[in-house]
């Protein structure tokens, strides 16, 4: 098949993204995920029937339109629910990306690693990887599966040399203390193809979205990480990761 033919469904586009990895980026957040994190701020993309169908090639030439955008350090990232679910969507559209000289970005939570995924990972040049939590007790809890996984995708980025930005959702009471951003930065140490650690604060935003889908927000009554507690856990997560 034509990889322009290859389809995958998609929930939202942003053209000029800023957030989603270096440089200003088409951030494109596919439809599906196996994952039910108690902070998920997108609950509207977990079913993978939701959201729009498109080809590979009508994306890419979306992206093209943008691409005088992209800069040096700009390109193109891949977001979910979890794009892995579509990894020979997303293949498709990072090998048209590659042959075009367009920067490749995967957003993901790292739940899955197979072939399709593997082969999909050889079109990467960034991988942002979220690290939920550092204890398998608080993944099983709060995202419904274990950690291992998590690290077995973390160690496999290590041994091909796909460099990685480590992101967490700082979350008061659940994972805003010292023990947590030590075992975070072990894990930047102990992978040299992480390149930079990153928190981002929780918010409840959100809530609307579960109000609309009937059905309950775990952490709404967690408070919002402050601007304060984001700059201070984020300033002593750099110093431990020196």
């Amino acid at each position: 098949m034509d990889i322009r033919e290859v389809k995958g469904r998609v929930n939202s586009i942003q053209t000029l993204g800023t957030l989603d990895g270096p440089g200003v980026r088409f951030v494109l957040f596919l439809q599906g995920c196996p994952l039910r994190c108690a902070c998920c701020h997108n609950p509207e993309t977990w079913e993978l029937n939701g959201g729009e169908e498109y080809t590979a090639g009508r994306i890419f030439d979306k992206i093209c339109r943008y691409k005088s955008y992209f800069g040096k350090d700009g390109g193109v990232t891949v977001s979910g629910g979890e794009a892995l679910l579509q990894s020979e969507f997303c293949t498709a559209l990072f090998q048209l990306c590659k042959e075009n000289s367009i920067n490749t970005c995967l957003d993901t939570s790292g739940c899955v690693l197979n072939d399709s995924v593997k082969k999909l990972l050889s079109l990467t040049d960034l991988v942002l990887l979220d690290i939920k939590y550092t204890t398998d007790d608080k993944y099983l809890k709060y995202v419904g599966c274990h950690q291992k996984p998590v690290i077995d995708f973390l160690d496999y980025l290590d041994a091909n040399g796909i460099e990685t930005w480590l992101r967490q959702v700082l979350i008061p009471t659940k994972n805003d203390d010292e023990e947590n951003l030590l075992r975070l930065a072990e894990l930047k140490k102990s992978h040299s193809c992480v390149s930079k650690c990153e928190l981002l604060a929780f918010r409840k935003l959100c809530t609307s979205k579960y109000d609309d889908l009937k059905i309950e927000f775990p952490f709404a009554k967690i408070d919002e990480a402050s601007p304060e507690l984001l700059c201070e856990s984020q300033k002593r997560l750099d110093e431990l990761c020196r």
